[in-house]
């Protein structure tokens, strides 16, 4: 895994407190996540100009949804330069649709990327999503304080 970014704090966009309320958010939202032995449970936020444009949670609209997609498919062109928050690391690969959300992510234009649990090997072997994005230019902040509540709603697969 890549050091968490180190971006100063005033370069990045939203505050430190900006980021704990809205990965807390995420981690919320991963809760509502209908239970799969197949598929992680995960929660997105994605903000922009100090507002939540759209959010998401694994399986929220369609058995293979993942949160990315649908938080991105909620922003729309909001998404252009703003934060995503996600509970786990955005995938680089998958198997229910051809597009991974770091691709997504990437091809919406956000600017920083930040995750509290990097994306355990249960489903795809990696590199993850966070190296991609990397490559990509985008920021990624990684918020391990966060971890033990992105774990929660997937303890029966860790």
């Amino acid at each position: 895994m890549q050091p968490a970014e180190t971006t100063p704090p005033g370069a990045r966009g939203p505050s430190e407190e900006d980021d704990a309320r809205w990965m807390a958010r995420a981690c919320e939202l991963a809760r509502r996540c209908p239970p799969s032995a197949t598929a992680f449970s995960v929660g997105a936020v994605i903000a922009a100009g100090g507002e939540v444009v759209g959010e998401g949670w694994s399986r929220a609209e369609d058995p293979s949804d993942h949160a990315e997609e649908v938080a991105l498919r909620q922003a729309g062109p909001a998404a252009r330069g703003a934060v995503a928050y996600s509970s786990m690391e955005p995938c680089a690969r998958r198997a229910s649709r051809p597009e991974p959300c770091a691709h997504l992510l990437a091809a919406a234009g956000v600017a920083r990327v930040a995750y509290a649990l990097p994306e355990p090997g249960n489903f795809v072997a990696a590199p993850g999503g966070d190296a991609y994005l990397r490559r990509k230019g985008i920021l990624v902040t990684v918020m391990p304080e966060f971890a033990a509540a992105a774990e929660a709603p997937n303890a029966h697969l860790l």
